[in-house]
Order: structure tokens, then C-alpha cells, then sequence
């Protein structure tokens, strides 16, 4: 397949990445001792976050699965997309469907590089490096023209990022961008990090900030959350912490609700 070029010299290994700390958390080895120090950092904090990293990527499966099988959904641009991990996004799809057509955005160098080598033999799949809040020139890039067709329905996934966007890029914004970009039919599953607890919303966002280098946004509340699928048909069960949400067996752990929450769903629109 056809790939950007990346530099190693662009990978800054000193500076705590959240791709790499999510990567960290969920047992994998692309990551170095700067990103294990701050999840070992958060941990002692926020004790919770690892079950709640392995909860999100679980949610992210049943959501692709659910999509690509019950919905006819064929077409996937997942924001923020991360490291390649088990069961990623094109897996889960073309399982269901091998024409299924998967881009992947992230704006960290290495996730091109080891997304260049896990996809380079899968032609209906796209790894490009962007700001997930370039919608301009993420749906114009010759990848994303090459896969996906704008004028069919397609899943925009925003899975556990959006707490990566401070309120002044207005994270709720962006999905009304993007969604008035999208056929209707179309679909965004969404969930953000957030807290009842103003301490534990102060601490994990200072502390992401100052980590990642102000690569960072807020760590929000419910309702703010919500606001995002303004306008769209959710998805029973509704909105709710992601292990909740159509859970494929009872045996999945279980987020504690007195830390934080990956909060969330899916919408439709109309």
C-alpha cells in the first residue's frame, strides 16, 4: 500500500506520548521508558486507568463488529487511531466484510512507521499522519480520496481522544465538522475520558499537560460529553461508561465509577 514517509528523528523518545502511554497500558512494546514512567506516574493517582484503557479498546471492538455487521457500515476513519494493537480497527471489519475500507489518523510519527509495516500488504487500508482536527485535510488527502466514499455512510470514531483537544480547539465543533461532512446514515462513535471528581479531573489534566508536552485537553464531565451527539440517533443502550455498553460477556472487568470513566456511545445521523 502506499504510505508517507516518516524521519526517526521525529519521534521525541524524552517526551511522554499518549499513543505510547495508551500502548504502555495495554501490554504492548512500542513504547519507551519516558511513557512507562508517566503511566506508572499516573497509576499510583488514578489506580483504575489501565482497567480503563483495556475497557476502551473492548468498546472500540464491539462498536467496529456491531457496525460492520448489523449496519452494513463498509467505510472507517478512526481519529486518533493510535498503535497498531490486536484486533485494530481493518481487523475487526474485514472480518466481517474483506472490501470493509479502514483510514487511520494520528499525528504521533510512530504510529505511521509501525502502521506503514502492520498495513503494508492491505490495499483497503490507510494509516496517515494528521491532527485529527485537520478535517480539511484529512478528508482531502489522497489516502483517505483513494478509500472512502463520502457520499456512502461511513463510522467517524473518536474513541478516547477528544480529551486530547484543550476548549479552545472545541472539541464538539470538530464532530459538527465532521459530521456535515458525512453521508446520512452515517455514523460517530464517540467517547472521552471524564470524572465527578473535580480533584481527579485537576490532577489527570495538569498532569497530561505538563507529561505530554501541552499535547493535551480536559479531562470533562458527562453532560459535556453528551453535548457531542447533538442532533444525532443514539444507539441503545444510550450514553454510558463503555464497559456498559453492550458488553460481549460478564466476565470483562469492571471501571470503578469513583475515579474516571471512558464515557460515551455511538449516534447516527439521521
Amino acid at each position: 500500500m502506499r504510505q508517507e514517509s516518516w524521519r526517526p528523528d521525529a519521534i521525541d523518545t524524552k517526551v511522554p506520548s499518549v499513543a505510547r502511554m495508551y500502548d504502555y497500558f495495554l501490554g504492548g512494546e512500542d513504547n519507551y521508558q519516558s511513557d512507562r514512567e508517566a503511566c506508572e506516574q499516573l497509576l499510583e493517582q488514578v489506580p483504575s486507568t489501565k482497567v480503563l484503557a483495556v475497557n476502551n479498546r473492548r468498546f472500540l471492538r464491539r462498536a467496529v463488529r456491531l457496525l460492520a455487521a448489523e449496519y452494513g457500515i463498509r467505510q472507517f476513519v478512526d481519529h486518533g487511531s493510535g498503535l497498531p494493537t490486536q484486533d485494530n480497527v481493518h481487523q475487526v471489519a474485514q472480518a466481517v466484510d474483506p472490501d470493509s475500507r479502514v483510514v487511520y489518523v494520528d499525528n504521533d510519527p510512530i504510529v505511521l512507521a509501525h502502521g506503514r509495516a502492520l498495513l503494508e500488504e492491505n490495499d483497503r487500508t490507510a494509516v496517515i499522519q494528521a491532527d485529527m482536527r485537520d478535517t480539511d485535510g484529512i478528508f482531502s488527502h489522497p489516502e483517505t480520496t483513494r478509500l472512502i466514499d463520502f457520499s456512502r455512510p461511513v463510522a467517524a470514531l473518536f474513541v478516547s481522544v477528544l480529551h486530547c483537544i484543550p476548549d479552545a480547539d472545541d472539541p464538539a465543533g470538530l464532530i459538527r465538522r465532521v459530521a456535515a461532512r458525512l453521508a446520512p446514515g452515517s455514523f460517530l462513535v464517540i467517547c472521552q475520558l471524564v470524572s465527578d471528581r473535580p480533584q481527579i479531573r485537576t490532577f489527570v489534566t495538569d498532569f497530561m499537560a505538563e507529561a505530554t508536552g501541552g499535547q493535551w485537553g480536559r479531562v470533562r464531565e458527562e453532560h459535556e460529553v453528551a453535548e457531542y451527539f447533538a442532533g444525532l440517533e443514539i444507539l441503545e443502550p444510550g450514553l454510558g461508561e463503555v464497559s456498559t455498553w453492550r458488553p460481549d460477556n460478564e466476565l470483562a472487568p469492571v471501571q470503578p465509577s469513583d475515579e474516571w470513566l471512558e464515557w460515551g456511545g455511538i449516534g447516527r445521523l439521521p
